[in-house]
């Protein structure tokens, strides 16, 4: 049997080579997109370690030709024109770099992403551009899981019982939204990728007390999938008009649209 080709994007991050690792071991031929040449970190020499960036879609076209599925565990530190550049625009130019083939997507965002009020998101607009982000994955068509983890390894000892939320409610901005190991969110991303109860649901992950659980497959089954033709999450609040975006997101918007509807 073929193995599926994983292109990991963010694969030198600090969930990215968990996401690496952990696909690896589950049977996954893993591709790791790296921006810096030669790479400061190494895996395994089953790893196929390719070098791009995520925001020059010039160098992304032969590295998206043959996946099957892309994990997006990217993020940027700094203000809105890297937020914008990363988090929204490497999805984007991911995407088009696809030119209408089909990928399985896993896409990595935040919890209090639809926070739009925050000081946060206020000086940074990370929220905002996450959360394009993922309306761009949702307006592709392709078949997608959209993850919003909490604080990472903020959780105890203790917290390996996994909780799944949908509609984005925990917005304090603060650990108290609920943390989550990094390698639990790892296992949750790569178990999306192959897992039908995982197609197109947007959720907030976070871990509290308890055991792990054995079926994560029953416990995204009980998740509400996002409606068709929808750029919002399942229970999330409308909060961020569509007709009042900026006019390269709705033209983004409709490129990836119809790149999905000239593939069928």
């Amino acid at each position: 049997m073929t193995r599926q080709r994983l292109l990991v994007v963010g694969s030198t991050g600090s969930v990215g080579r968990l996401v690496v690792e952990r696909a690896h071991s589950d049977g996954f031929s893993v591709r790791a997109l790296i921006r810096s040449w030669p790479p400061s970190r190494r895996f395994s020499s089953q790893v196929e370690a390719v070098r791009g960036d995520i925001t020059d879609g010039s160098t992304l076209g032969d590295l998206v030709r043959d996946v099957d599925a892309i994990a997006f565990t990217h993020g940027s530190d700094g203000g809105p024109k890297e937020t914008e550049a990363v988090d929204y625009g490497g999805v984007r130019n991911v995407l088009l770099a696809l030119k209408g083939r089909e990928a399985r997507i896993a896409l990595m965002t935040s919890i209090g992403v639809t926070n739009r009020s925050s000081a946060y998101n206020q000086s940074t607009r990370a929220h905002d551009w996450k959360r394009r982000s993922e309306r761009l994955v949702r307006a592709s068509g392709l078949p997608y899981t959209i993850v919003r983890p909490g604080w990472f390894d903020l959780n105890g000892p203790d917290d390996h019982r996994l909780v799944l939320l949908q509609g984005d409610r925990r917005q304090t901005g603060t650990p108290a939204d609920g943390a989550i190991a990094r390698a639990q969110l790892a296992d949750v991303l790569v178990k999306s990728l192959s897992t039908r109860s995982a197609l197109r649901k947007t959720f907030e992950v976070v871990s509290e007390r308890g055991s792990p659980q054995q079926d994560l497959d029953g416990l995204i089954a009980s998740l509400e999938p996002d409606l068709p033709g929808m750029l919002d999450g399942a229970q999330d609040v409308a909060n961020m008009p569509s007709d009042e975006e900026p006019e390269s997101v709705a033209e983004d918007l409709d490129v990836v649209r119809r790149l999905h509807r000239r593939a069928q």
